[in-house]
């Protein structure tokens, strides 16, 4: 891959995609962080006028992490001998010298702030098309307040797909938030729709019992219609539930009267058995204290989550190759699975037309 220095790409990772490399509230001017995607360490940093930028974190000279030097400026110094980095990479000062040479430059990465986070491109910079990067302008829609956060996952990226695009668990691992019946959920029948860069799962429960944090939320007292919609692309994924009185429509697109939850999850790879989990939970429910009980039920709901995964994790170090089967439930993951294994292929089969 053009421009990855001595690094050799994974086939563990789809590169030439938009990743979510943070929240911009992360980073005031003048802050910078360390964080590794993909097995590759990264300093992000916010310069004193307000841009971001994105830089291998290892200086070029004595391969010390600029993470933990200082923004200077519109520059990021390294504290080992004072080299001074622009966001393009390019060196434009060394204390001991009057000349900097050519080669005084460190691997940039393409990164955006657009609707309140941060996208970085790990893969080819010349295919990263800024057009091309997922919009969630709910994070400006008045009608909503929201919440977010980062959590740091010990498993596979590809279990965490897994688990956002199968809601089948929730009355398992969930009961005491957002769940609901078991039998219900799956007597609940699913529809999988493959879209041109993506996979989309809908499922609908007719008169059902509202779960608790929908009764908190929205004060339901009787049965409710619930949906579940969930959208996935490379790599990230978009949930809308909530649930109208039963019988006023909900299936019908009149919603504004109910409950909604719009939640946001990018899914940055960090390496091959660790996530990095930037997510947020928007709700149409404004009334004082409402969004905040929102985010805190989904927190704890998403806590449970990664215990799943991390026992999961543990497992499948411990016999990697052995296979695990699939159910009627995994449809939506199974399809964003074969979704991200042929963009991955078709990744590998353009290095290597590149190269011949």
């Amino acid at each position: 891959m053009k421009g990855m220095s001595n690094f050799t790409p994974s086939r563990e990772f789809l590169y030439n995609a938009w990743y979510v490399a943070g929240w911009a509230s992360d980073l005031a001017a003048g802050d910078r962080v360390g964080r590794t995607f993909l097995e590759q360490p990264i300093v992000l940093f916010r310069t004193e006028v307000g841009e971001v930028g994105a830089l291998e974190d290892r200086c070029c000279h004595r391969a010390m992490q600029l993470s933990h030097g200082q923004v200077c400026g519109n520059q990021i110094r390294c504290t080992y001998h004072g080299l001074e980095f622009g966001r393009n990479g390019i060196c434009t000062r060394i204390p001991a010298q009057d000349k900097v040479p050519a080669t005084a430059r460190v691997r940039s990465y393409p990164i955006v702030e657009q609707d309140s986070l941060l996208w970085i491109w790990m893969g080819d910079p010349a295919l990263a098309d800024e057009n091309l990067i997922p919009r969630h302008p709910i994070h400006s829609d008045p009608r909503f307040a929201w919440r977010s956060a980062h959590f740091a996952v010990n498993g596979n990226w590809q279990l965490l797909v897994e688990n956002l695009m199968d809601l089948s668990h929730l009355p398992y691992i969930h009961p005491k938030t957002i769940g609901g019946n078991p039998e219900l959920h799956f007597k609940t029948k699913t529809e999988t729709t493959r879209l041109p860069n993506g996979v989309r799962v809908v499922r609908r429960m007719p008169s059902s019992t509202p779960p608790p944090t929908y009764v908190a939320a929205r004060g339901f007292e009787g049965l409710v219609d619930r949906w579940q919609e969930i959208e996935f692309e490379p790599v990230l994924i978009r949930i809308h539930t909530g649930a109208c009185d039963a019988g006023t429509g909900a299936y019908d697109g009149n919603r504004d009267h109910g409950f909604s939850m719009i939640g946001f999850h990018g899914i940055t790879p960090e390496t091959a058995t660790t996530t990095h989990y930037f997510w947020s939970i928007s709700t149409n429910a404004l009334q004082n204290g409402i969004p905040d009980l929102v985010y805190q039920q989904t927190a704890d709901t998403f806590r449970e989550d990664q215990e799943v995964l991390e026992l999961q994790q543990e497992r499948i170090n411990a016999d990697p190759d052995r296979i695990m089967i699939d159910i009627a439930s995994d449809v939506g993951a199974r399809q964003a699975k074969q979704l991200i294994r042929r963009l991955i292929r078709e990744e590998q089969d353009r290095e290597i037309e590149n190269a011949a």
